[in-house]
């Protein structure tokens, strides 16, 4: 065992279960500046992100907060462009070499949209008024939610990021669902986007399952003990902070 990458995990699942950031936008980024591989950074990330979800889809299915008619929309849209943005870079590596300042480069973007969704969700989720798009059934927008799912699962299948916070930002606007019927609905989706986006990249190899191992040593306590103190802690301020430096850590990836 690796205890750096373990206290790693640690610190990660810590500050996922205070704040509810999504994890992939801090533990990526942290791979490929210590050294990890831009592809091996993202392909493992998935496969970590495909596993701690799980945990959560099952509670959620236990109590039934899983709109699964929306989930379905959003996968037929994100699961097929996941797999298209897997085999681009597959097909840029094979060709030209250069998947890996691909990633980096896409990775840096990313995370500037999700840092933003983070700031909006903490600032604004509580002003936001229904709108023409929320009050509409969810099979009058089947089009638009394909779209959606198509748009963000292209860049978590390139970035592995943004399968809760882009989503999550997505399904608050424009879909009429209570909170705890969000945070399950984006769950469940996220794990079968990132569950199918890991399992090609285990495919193509670029998946450290050593490293995914002792992630899981530390973020699994991590994220117990962080959502045990989340009802005693100020959030906002602390997602402001995280806001923060993953906007820092983009603009050091695009530089």
């Amino acid at each position: 065992m690796s205890l750096g990458i373990a206290l790693m995990g640690l610190l990660v699942g810590f500050l996922v279960g205070l704040t509810g950031v999504g994890g992939a936008a801090l533990l990526t980024p942290v791979l490929i500046m210590v050294g990890i591989q831009p592809s091996i950074a993202v392909g493992t990330d998935l496969v970590y992100n495909s596993i701690t979800k799980l945990f959560g889809v099952i509670q959620h299915w236990r109590q039934k907060t899983i709109n699964f008619t929306l989930m379905k929309y959003l996968a037929i849209g994100s699961v097929p462009s996941a797999v298209v943005a897997i085999g681009m870079l597959q097909v840029f590596e094979s060709t030209f070499h250069n998947s890996e300042h691909i990633i980096k480069i896409a990775l840096g973007y990313v995370l500037l949209l999700v840092a933003a969704a983070i700031l909006i969700k903490t600032f604004f989720d509580k002003k936001i008024r229904p709108n023409r798009w929320q009050v509409r059934p969810i099979e009058e927008k089947r089009g638009l939610t394909i779209f959606i799912g198509a748009l963000f699962g292209f860049i978590v299948g390139l970035t592995s990021i943004g399968s809760g916070s882009l989503f999550a930002l997505a399904m608050l606007y424009l879909y009429r669902l209570k909170g705890s019927e969000l945070v399950g609905t984006d769950i469940a989706h996220a794990f079968l986007l990132v569950t199918v986006s890991g399992l090609l990249h285990m495919n193509a190899g670029s998946v450290n399952y050593m490293l995914v191992g002792n992630l899981l040593i530390g973020s699994i306590p991590g994220v117990l003990i962080g959502s045990t103190l989340s009802s005693k802690v100020p959030t906002k301020p602390l997602r402001t902070i995280i806001s923060t430096v993953i906007i820092f850590s983009a603009i050091k990836l695009i530089g």
